[in-house]
């Protein structure tokens, strides 16, 4: 894993805007309509060249596909396993229930469409899950970067691949209450992660860091959780964690990262979980760093927790410090400040690596940020990190 050894590098948390038509060729996919393949792989090759051109020219030193191939960040994982079938009732955010009027506002910014992805309504676990064995859609996820990175002749410092995490697969395609593949809850999620470790020893031995997607970790506070007690969630984390470590046994530290996030709607959050609660059981994740949004005005303060929990020496920070839930676009300096400010938390430049909130592009056909802002965002980031390079360098980081 690339360090800022001599300037602050940027990334992001995965998913960038999609063009409108693949956002609907894949939600056809998801709901097994039918649609041609062919125009299908023009589509991704269209806009993984746009994607992996913008990241260059925005300032994106350790970049990725934009998650272009993929319907969503989670829910990509249905269309690669067997075993799922039905409809998910998921339990509404809390910010939902405590703010009606809010939930009307989330409701007509995302309008009412046949080509939306399935986000609260994922298929339920009927039965014994299982990945394709020939990885044939992560196979073809890693050809087609390469392509795309061969025909514009970018050259990224380095290349993140993400994957959703067991727990999140778990909390978003729930355990059918009829399932009978699996005695209880936890043995589903080790299952999953079982399963899931296919995809990730592949995408390391494919030459990419592998980032864990886990919002699951801070955001099911408010979700699965948000009418059970701090102490029965915190045991949920320490079974995805646990779970996660299975599916990375075979990955060294270093060529994995962890993303966690509370949701990244853009609603109160008054019910978030605080980062000190949850710090001390994400650094017993095997990975080697942790990205946590510190961009947005409910966590921003959260660099404190690390005052108190002091991040491991063999992990790095990739703190957010890019809001991806407005169009407020931030000034350089501002990000610059927030940066400096988790290198000091941390006590060592070398390990903190500037990033975003999470995703632009979260599922096909929720993108909240428009795309313009999208790169103006990324490029902020780009002048935020050489701002605070120079601080923390002096002139040769210029």
């Amino acid at each position: 894993m690339k360090l800022s050894t001599d300037r602050i590098l940027t990334t992001h948390a995965g998913s960038l805007p999609r063009p409108a038509k693949l956002s609907k060729l894949l939600v056809k996919r998801e709901q097994k309509k039918t649609y041609s393949k062919a125009a299908f792989n023009v589509e991704v090759a269209k806009a993984l060249d746009a994607t992996v051109k913008a990241q260059a020219k925005y300032g994106i030193d350790i970049g990725n596909d934009g998650e272009m191939p993929r319907v969503g960040f989670s829910t990509y994982t249905m269309e690669r396993m067997t075993g799922f079938g039905g409809e998910s009732r998921r339990k509404p955010a809390l910010d939902m229930i405590k703010f009606p009027k809010f939930a009307d506002y989330f409701r007509r910014q995302i309008g009412i469409s046949t080509e939306l992805a399935k986000v609260w309504n994922a298929p339920q676990a009927i039965g014994e899950i299982h990945y394709d064995d020939d990885l044939d859609d992560a196979r073809y996820e890693v050809a087609a970067m390469k392509a795309s990175l061969k025909r514009t002749g970018v050259k990224f410092s380095e290349l993140f691949m993400s994957a959703a995490s067991p727990g999140i697969v778990s909390t978003t395609m729930l355990l059918s209450p009829k399932n009978k593949a699996y005695r209880n809850d936890a043995a589903y999620v080790m299952a999953i992660a079982k399963e899931l470790k296919k995809e990730y020893d592949y995408i390391v031995s494919q030459g990419y860091i592998l980032q864990l997607d886990a919002p699951d970790l801070a955001m099911e506070r408010v979700i699965m959780y948000g009418d059970k007690s701090l102490k029965e969630f915190l045991k949920r984390v320490e079974l995805h964690v646990e779970a996660m470590n299975v599916a990375l046994a075979d990955i060294p530290r270093e060529k994995s990262r962890l993303h966690v996030c509370w949701g990244n709607w853009n609603g109160p959050h008054q019910d978030d979980v605080d980062a000190e609660d949850i710090l001390p059981i994400l650094y017993r994740a095997k990975v080697g760093a942790l990205s946590l949004p510190l961009g947005n005005p409910r966590h921003e303060h959260e660099t404190v927790a690390f005052k108190k929990h002091k991040l491991p020496k063999d992990m790095a920070l990739i703190p957010g410090v890019i809001d991806v839930t407005t169009n407020y676009l931030e000034h350089p300096e501002v990000v610059a400040n927030r940066l400096c400010e988790a290198v000091k938390v941390v006590g060592d430049r070398e390990r903190v690596i500037g990033g975003t909130d999470c995703g632009f592009g979260t599922f096909a056909s929720y993108e909240f940020i428009a795309e313009d802002v999208v790169w103006a965002k990324l490029e902020a980031l780009r002048d935020g990190a050489r701002i605070a390079s120079k601080r923390l360098w002096g002139k040769k980081a210029a």
